[in-house]
């Protein structure tokens, strides 16, 4: 799969761009960094839901309510710390693992707005011009997962 020149300049060429989507249209699958459990997903969620805070602040937004918006990031997050894959599609992504669907922002407005929030469109993820977005959260998500794993001890 081709990478962008700005993400191999900066070597972010990652899992998304090396990965690719899998067969079924899903970002590659991921190893865990840590072991997926209810606890650690309630400090991934409260601690994205910090850092989402922190970017809207940086961009001069007014700070959000909820994770409205962050289902990129989100996603990305979950599959670097917990592993599995992302799924989704045009305005919604999410993450499987092991069969679970596991969605950060499950509870947020926009989601919650949706029709069919856990539709997983096979091509989507095929889209080059999306693989390019993805791989540019990646620095980003990076930053957090650090941050994360730092925060709770699970530095490697």
């Amino acid at each position: 799969m081709p990478t962008s020149r700005r993400a191999e300049r900066l070597g972010v060429v990652d899992h998304v761009t090396r990965m690719g989507p899998s067969p079924a249209g899903r970002v590659g699958d991921q190893r865990a960094l840590t072991p997926y459990t209810t606890a650690g997903f309630a400090h991934a969620k409260a601690f994205v839901f910090q850092r989402w805070c922190e970017m809207a602040a940086e961009q001069a937004r007014p700070p959000p309510s909820d994770l409205s918006g962050a289902c990129k990031y989100g996603s990305l997050f979950v599959r670097e710390v917990f592993g599995g894959v992302i799924e989704g599609h045009y305005a919604h992504q999410f993450n499987r693992l092991d069969g679970r669907l596991v969605d950060l922002s499950h509870d947020a407005l926009d989601v919650g707005r949706m029709r069919q929030p856990y539709l997983n469109d096979e091509d989507y993820f095929r889209i080059p011009e999306y693989q390019r977005r993805l791989a540019a959260c990646m620095p980003r998500v990076h930053g957090w997962v650090h941050g994360f794993l730092k925060e709770h001890g699970l530095e490697r």
